[in-house]
């Protein structure tokens, strides 16, 4: 069933949009990531443009991150003082971040800019998230317990603030850095920066891994509702027959996640997360590669 998308200009099948939403939304549930950065490269391989696919993405995000947060609400797994202060370091990135959209995307260099982004920080995460999580399932077969560490240099820094869900004493400087970093990514990157944000919150933060998926949701709904809202204002790359489409399938598959999700360990969590961010990475960069011809066309876009 072929459906026309009006602002990304190409027809596309209802069913596959309905399938990638559904998949996307299953690992946000499991993983508290928004799932952006796995479906807005999906979107880019189906032949979506990818300035469409960066803005319309950040819609369905907020869709399945809703959608998941709700389950974990009822758990008591969301640190909501937590999540404001990284979602006011993320509104802060979101608003810089389009500004810098915008200003390439006059230039005609938005595309290669995003398909260059994603391969760096796919491919640098994913490397990081994959060794440590080998680590942590080989200390588990050793009996040896997770080292969780209390003590570092962010502990030192001004402005403390305690956050008893997560059971931490902090300065609030952390947290608002990782939240400006993350909004810049979703803005020009299309995606909810969870597989920034979770890393971050689990390793610089050293919040409890229960807690960081709810938060890490919490935070995404509201930087990329407002991304989203910035680039149809802005851009008018928000394609709303695409969004609802893989919305749909978003909020069936965050709850079906959420359930998976509680079942498994935290150590097999992680290394199945880095081990897809690692997949779409070493596609992405194949696709750069491979076609010199057309990353000539893209830088030349502007003239």
């Amino acid at each position: 069933m072929q459906i026309y998308l009006p602002i990304a200009e190409v027809s596309v099948n209802a069913f596959l949009l309905l399938g990638l939403g559904g998949i996307v939304g299953i690992l946000s549930g499991m993983f508290g990531v928004g799932g952006g950065f796995l479906m807005t490269p999906l979107l880019f391989f189906i032949g979506i443009p990818p300035a469409v696919a960066v803005a319309t993405e950040a819609n369905q995000i907020v869709a399945s991150s809703f959608s998941g947060v709700l389950a974990h609400f009822k758990r008591k797994t969301v640190d909501l003082r937590m999540g404001t202060v990284l979602l006011i370091g993320g509104l802060v990135g979101a608003g810089l971040g389009v500004y810098v959209f915008n200003i390439l995307k006059a230039q005609g260099q938005v595309d290669l800019l995003v398909k260059l982004c994603y391969v760096v920080f796919l491919g640098v995460i994913g490397g990081l998230m994959f060794f440590e999580s080998l680590n942590a399932i080989r200390n588990v077969k050793k009996g040896k317990a997770p080292k969780r560490k209390k003590h570092n240099w962010i502990h030192g820094l001004p402005l403390k603030m305690r956050f008893r869900v997560s059971g931490l004493y902090i300065s609030v400087i952390p947290p608002l850095i990782v939240g400006v970093l993350v909004g810049i990514l979703a803005a020009i990157m299309g995606v909810g920066g969870g597989f920034i944000m979770v890393p971050a919150m689990i390793y610089l933060l050293g919040m409890p891994t229960k807690v960081v998926v709810g938060t890490s949701l919490f935070q995404i709904i509201f930087v990329t509702a407002f991304t989203t809202m910035l680039h149809a204002t802005t851009n008018y790359t928000v394609d709303i027959v695409l969004a609802v489409l893989l919305l749909v399938g978003g909020v069936i598959g965050a709850q079906i996640g959420t359930r998976i999700g509680v079942k498994m360990k935290a150590e097999q969590l992680r290394i199945l997360l880095a081990i897809m961010v690692l997949i779409v990475c070493g596609k992405l960069a194949l696709e750069l590669l491979l076609q010199p011809a057309e990353l000539y066309s893209i830088a030349t876009g502007g003239h």
